[in-house]
């Protein structure tokens, strides 16, 4: 429920890095998704120098260089990896997001970087804030330094491994998408069907995630009605 008297900037700022060359639209639909869910401001920092300057299915949105979002000092959450790409652009990109004091969603390349990077994942493990990882069953074999085949045998194991590991907050996505926390407790989401396997799908999940963190979701329930709302949608 909204006050009758708010505005947009009582539902948050979120930040999306990602959308290297090639890649922009997975940033944008990240965007899209964060501003349909409510967050009150949505910047969109771009890898791709010759990146779109707007765009037109949601102008609203505010496009701009990675390293202009990065300075922002008004945002509430960042999400990390939308058409991130694994370049050193991205890797630095993705080393000053972790050093930083907001919540974080990570998704898709930003998940590659970590788990080929010890330094990487030693900062995500030492995070004090709320920080949310969403990889699908390859993206969690690499965090785990396993196999895909292995990680689907036993998906539950493997997504309170990872939430364990990193000291986060995980959906380990598929058809019943297992959603774990540091403390060991877990969750199948029931909604979706196989239509949901598309290209971009997971970009839309991290925009949604990000704007219920944005508006003050603690992480638990950012990452459960924000699972459960993108299947039902």
């Amino acid at each position: 429920a909204r006050r009758a008297n708010s505005h947009k900037g009582d539902y948050g700022d979120l930040g999306i890095i990602g959308g290297a060359p090639g890649m922009v639209g997975a940033a944008l639909l990240a965007g899209r998704a964060a501003l349909n869910l409510g967050a009150g401001r949505v910047y969109v920092g771009l890898l791709a120098a010759d990146g779109v300057n707007c765009d037109p299915a949601q102008p609203e949105l505010m496009l701009r260089a990675v390293h202009e979002v990065l300075k922002l000092d008004h945002l509430n959450c960042l999400a990390v990896g939308p058409g991130l790409g694994q370049t050193p652009d991205a890797h630095q990109a993705l080393a000053a997001v972790l050093s930083g004091k907001l919540p974080l969603v990570i998704d898709a390349d930003a998940l590659n970087l970590i788990a080929a990077d010890t330094g990487l994942q030693q900062i995500v493990s030492q995070r004090t804030v709320p920080t949310l990882l969403t990889p699908h069953p390859a993206e969690a074999a690499r965090l785990l330094a396993s196999t895909t085949a292995n990680v689907q045998a036993d998906r539950i194991t493997a997504a309170c491994e990872i939430a364990a590991r990193y000291r986060s907050s995980v959906v380990l996505k598929g058809a019943g998408s297992v959603c774990a926390l540091p403390d060991g407790a877990w969750f199948i989401n029931t909604s979706g069907n196989p239509g949901m396997a598309s290209a971009g799908m997971g970009d839309v999940l991290t925009g949604i995630i990000g704007a219920l963190l944005a508006q003050g979701a603690d992480a638990k329930h950012a990452l459960l009605a924000g699972v459960h709302v993108h299947g039902a949608a």
